[in-house]
């Protein structure tokens, strides 16, 4: 009897074993996943200068990534220092940029390479050596190869200086006008909020009085010397406003903070809009809350966003998964700051600060 027991059990062992190898096959961690040929850039020695800040200087290709499960692949790339890609700290301190879903390649302008390659600690106006690979993630992260760079950074100039943007959103009054902080030699950059029916139309003053002026040039983008045509904006809405007096042009691009979460009538999908109060330099909303959840993210997406630790110390942390919570539902004014000037070149602070107060 004792010996049948014994073949049974070999037996059961063996089916056993032949299930799990099975089970085993359809994980894909098992299957192995890399590149399948090598990543391109479009140039491995860069000069970078100020003049040349918001020119494109750098461009990454790579091929697709097959993985053995149907589902988007996200890539990013990672630079960082030779010394610092070997041994067991290897790629720990490198500067990670998210690309997206299913994107090939990925162009770096002038002060984005040249801010990884300071905050690397490239010396600047010297020959510098960076390595950049791509990362491919699904249900695991793989890597490229890594590319070898030399990168000449520069030193951005400390700017001070501000121009003024007097209109009909706030009746022409030069003294209360937006004002637009200098971020770069002959560059501004600022925020503006219009609500609808205020009136669209602006000038660009260079200081707090009608001395000089720019108005519209051969197009609403064009700056020119003293002309009596307003400048205008594209609609009722929130916006980045950026003035170059080097090349006599200005942008307006939509840019917008939010409330999002379970608290706010849009829930976690719909951002309910703030407007920028250009006087105090803050964004402020007057909002129907419940009880639940409030987070703070730009241009309704989760791109850039900032999340509570606590709902006492009105600080909110850059990617943070914390949320202020709601406790009583009413009608609530809510006011943040952030010090996003630059995000283009300095990137998005690390904190901002706000209040919510039940009225």
């Amino acid at each position: 009897m004792k010996k049948y027991i014994n073949k049974l059990f070999i037996l059961g062992s063996l089916l056993f074993l032949g299930s799990s190898c099975d089970s085993d096959a359809a994980l894909t961690t098992l299957k192995a996943v890399s590149f399948p040929s090598e990543i391109t850039v479009s140039s491995s020695k860069i000069v970078l200068t100020e003049d040349t800040a918001d020119d494109p200087v750098l461009l990454v290709s790579w091929p697709e990534v097959t993985f053995p499960i149907e589902a988007p692949v996200t890539y990013a790339l990672q630079f960082d220092l030779v010394g610092d890609t070997s041994g067991a700290n290897a790629w720990q301190k490198a500067k990670r940029i998210e690309v997206g879903a299913e994107v090939l390649s990925k162009t770096l302008i002038g002060q984005e390479l040249n801010k990884i390659a300071v905050d690397l600690g490239l010396p600047i106006d010297v020959e510098g050596k960076l390595v950049v690979r791509v990362e491919a993630a699904m249900d695991r992260k793989v890597f490229s190869n890594p590319i070898t760079l030399t990168v000449t950074p520069y030193e951005k100039s400390v700017v001070f200086g501000e121009i003024y943007m007097p209109g009909s959103y706030q009746n022409w009054a030069i003294e209360t006008a937006a004002a637009l902080t200098a971020i770069q030699k002959g560059v501004y950059q600022g925020y503006m909020s219009v609500t609808p029916g205020a009136g669209l139309g602006f000038k660009l003053n260079t200081e707090r009085n009608w001395a000089q002026f720019y108005g519209a040039g051969a197009t609403n983008s064009d700056l020119k010397n003293m002309s009596d045509t307003d400048f205008q904006l594209p609609a009722a809405g929130s916006y980045q406003i950026k003035v170059n007096l080097n090349t006599l042009k200005w942008t307006a691009t939509p840019y917008s903070w939010g409330i999002v979460g379970d608290g706010t009538a849009g829930g976690w999908d719909n951002s309910t809009p703030m407007d920028y109060d250009h006087q105090t330099k803050s964004w402020k909303v007057t909002a129907v809350l419940v009880p639940g959840n409030v987070k703070f993210r730009l241009n309704n997406n989760w791109t850039i966003n900032y999340g509570s630790k606590n709902t006492t110390d009105g600080i909110a942390y850059l990617d943070d998964p914390g949320a202020h919570y709601i406790g009583e539902g009413g009608t609530y004014e809510i006011i943040m700051k952030i010090n996003d000037v630059d995000p283009a070149s300095l990137g998005y602070p690390p904190t901002l600060t706000y209040t919510i107060t039940k009225k």
